[in-house]
């Protein structure tokens, strides 16, 4: 890529986090120009913006080395990979714990009964650190998933593996010894590019950073007879207060509209109905810019 404006941008392209983030890229107003299974880079409706489809264990490394200016992966993937990157943005999804587990029935208390043991992990560097860390010694087995079923295949005595309710491991007849990190999805940043193409990249991280802040979140009108205001107003939970306009009206109207909460909507409109709002209006929204 040349001149100093250009940016790629590097996403998953496979695994549980693939599609949400495509997702958010296109909510973002990034859309893809080019599809296809086997696209490796797809250029956009920025020309100045191209989207780079990698697993997602290598996008810390491809940003790390500048193969790609921005990435987004989880932050479990940066630790594995130990890259140098910048990290920029929570996207407020993929939250998961790297935890070590063993069979329910195991004889073992603590992770420093480990000691000896086999540990099976798609995370073997990670792994290995952490075990230092404890001066416990263990020999890493590496698997490209389903850890929860080598103990019982004889496999592993032990595994380290991301959960994040918990679920599998108790339907597989794990317990947890210990937490070995939290993760979640971000947006990453290879230092010299944040530094020569910070304008544009900081405009890619606001664009999505409007789509996470918007998750969840609705926009609510209404218009309310000006005497029952305050008690709309003090009902109301939206950011920093609602917005309140005069309506050309002659019944002494107001128009309100606040950003609420999606999951506060159900009982707000009864309330607000009770408190004489009308004409009540509720919208998605897609964007929150800060």
């Amino acid at each position: 890529m040349t001149g100093t404006t250009k940016i790629r941008l590097a996403i998953p392209n496979k695994g549980r986090i693939a599609q949400p983030i495509r997702d958010l890229v296109e909510k973002s107003g990034i859309h893809l120009r080019e599809t296809g299974e086997r696209k490796l880079v797809a250029k956009t409706v920025d020309p100045d913006i191209e989207v780079l489809f990698a697993r997602p264990i290598d996008i810390p490394e491809y940003v790390a080395n500048g193969a790609a200016d921005i990435g987004i992966t989880g932050l479990d993937m940066v630790h594995e990979r130990g890259s140098v990157v910048e990290e920029l943005l929570d996207l407020k999804m993929g939250r998961a714990t790297l935890v070590v587990a063993v069979p329910e029935d195991a004889s073992v208390a603590g992770v420093k009964d480990l000691d000896g043991a086999r540990i099976a992990t798609e995370f073997p560097n990670i792994t290995r650190a952490y075990f230092e860390r404890f001066g416990v010694s263990v020999t890493i087995v590496p698997v490209g998933g389903a850890c929860e079923a080598t103990p019982y295949l004889g496999i592993a005595d032990a595994i380290v593996d991301l959960t994040s309710t918990g679920t599998t491991l108790q339907t597989n007849r794990m317990r947890i010894l210990g937490e070995v990190l939290s993760t979640n999805t971000e947006v990453i940043a290879n230092p010299a590019s944040l530094e020569q193409k910070a304008e544009k990249i900081q405009e890619v991280v606001l664009a999505l950073e409007s789509v996470v802040r918007a998750k969840g979140q609705c926009y609510i009108m209404m218009n309310v007879n000006r005497d029952a205001l305050p008690e709309v107003e003090r009902i109301l939970p939206g950011l920093g207060g609602p917005t309140v306009m005069d309506v050309a009206s002659h019944e002494g109207l107001v128009a309100v509209h606040a950003v609420v909460r999606e999951e506060c909507v159900y009982q707000l409109i009864t309330q607000l109905k009770r408190s004489g709002a009308r004409d009540i209006l509720v919208m998605s929204i897609e964007r929150m810019i800060p």
